[in-house]
């Protein structure tokens, strides 16, 4: 069914807080499909839980369920109008979206919280990255990174390792969550854990109103949103990229003769195995 009919035709049965996210909804289609949970909550002048009531009374799981519906009733359509116009088109709107993401990263980045996590990261004990899926691969980009630079962090992908490791954190340890929606149950599920430990939090994610800044002690925004149909983008790849590299320069500046000569070690560790 159509999302605009299917709404319609279950108005009637839902209460009136329900009625205002629906209203919302029917008001703002297009947009919804880029809206954290909170963000549509905070829209709609209801509580995030009268948003997952009006998901469920109208047919859906929960909210990401709807908006994967959303995006198929009207996003298929719009790509596949945006990608028959021939290969020169699609090579030109990616280029153009990355260069785009870049500049509006740059300007989201606040310098005072970016030098915040840099002298929390520089002072912990132990530093953890937690993400899954497509962020679980930026996890392990930024363990790299910092390790080229002699800054020790890990990064699993095994959930049940991971819930582990953050139960395992405390005082003087510092959990990093990458999320792009800011709503991934397993990652700010991680979060909470290692917080309630005693670590600090730094959330790395493009919604400032999303359920995984109520859990950060910093939060440092990303560009580059995405809808359910473009999980896993470039765009939000780069943007995520970014903000890593922001942050292992700032920890590189702090002693640089030791960045220096770690990029040194630790390239010559792997010298042989290159041709």
């Amino acid at each position: 069914m159509d999302m605009k009919a299917r709404i319609h035709s279950y108005y009637p049965s839902l209460s009136k807080s329900e009625q205002k996210v629906a209203d919302t909804v029917l008001e703002q289609c297009s947009e919804i499909i880029y809206h954290s949970v909170t963000e549509l909550a905070e829209q709609a002048n209801v509580g995030e839980t009268t948003i997952m009531r009006f998901c469920r009374k109208i047919g859906f799981k929960g909210y990401q369920d709807f908006k994967l519906a959303l995006a198929q009733d009207g996003g298929l359509k719009r790509l596949d109008s945006s990608m028959s116009a021939g290969p020169e088109d699609y090579v030109q709107t990616l280029y153009k979206s990355a260069v785009q993401v870049l500049e509006t990263s740059l300007r989201m980045v606040e310098r005072d919280k970016l030098e915040q996590a840099v002298d929390m990261i520089d002072k912990a004990r132990h530093v953890h990255f937690f993400g899954v899926g497509a962020s679980a691969i930026t996890c392990q980009d930024a363990k790299n990174r910092l390790l080229r630079i002699g800054r020790r962090s890990e990064a699993v992908f095994d959930s049940h390792t991971q819930a582990m490791i953050a139960v395992s954190m405390g005082e003087g340890d510092v959990a990093i969550g990458f999320s792009v929606s800011g709503s991934t149950l397993d990652t700010n599920h991680m979060l909470a854990k290692a917080k309630q430990a005693g670590a600090k939090v730094i959330a790395i994610t493009h919604y400032a109103k999303s359920p995984i800044t109520g859990i950060a002690d910093i939060v440092l925004l990303t560009a580059g949103k995405e809808s359910p149909l473009e999980g896993g983008s470039i765009t939000a790849k780069i943007s995520q990229l970014f903000v890593l590299d922001l942050i292992c320069l700032g920890l590189a500046g702090r002693d640089e003769a030791q960045a220096k000569l770690m990029r040194e070690k630790t390239a010559r560790s792997v010298i042989d195995r290159i041709y």
